[in-house]
């Protein structure tokens, strides 16, 4: 049953085929020079694995982000920002505490102030607003650090 139900649509789909080729003019030419790089050239993330008969190391086999935290440990590097917000104060929409960010998006946890005065409360903070904790009242801003249009690079 199913054969005869392809076998039927067939000719309706390679009709519909033939006319959504591209006409020979719409075709570009593809460039085919090598890509030339500025600079120094970015940090390999992959590891360079174990040798013949033996067991590899975590830095060894690590790779993508992983590997990036164990290479940036080895040198004494906190990659990521994982220091606790300021509870210091409370921030206020004229003074709110600044999250560093790097992205246009962040997920902060507000632990109230002072800190540890109510149960974490977690909410998504954009880029060009602020965010209140609707516990305690906190007013949190992004101190953006990162590319402009980095985002729109994202789909």
């Amino acid at each position: 049953m199913f054969k005869n139900a392809v076998r039927a649509a067939r000719p309706a789909f390679m009709a519909a085929r033939s006319s959504l080729k591209p006409s020979t003019s719409a075709l570009r030419a593809f460039s085919t020079s090598v890509r030339v790089q500025s600079g120094p050239p970015p940090p390999q993330l992959y590891g360079s694995g174990a040798k013949a008969g033996s067991v590899p190391t975590d830095i060894e086999q690590a790779t993508g982000i992983e590997r990036l935290q164990l290479m940036g440990d080895l040198e004494g590097i906190n990659v990521f920002d994982d220091s606790p917000l300021d509870a210091s104060r409370l921030g206020t929409k004229a003074n709110p505490v600044m999250v560093l960010a790097y992205d246009d998006e962040r997920i902060i946890g507000c632990t109230g102030v002072p800190a540890d005065s109510h149960d974490v409360l977690w909410f998504n903070l954009k880029k060009d607003e602020q965010g209140r904790c609707t516990e305690c009242g906190s007013v949190y801003a992004l101190d953006f650090q990162g590319e402009e249009h980095a985002a729109e690079h994202h789909h």
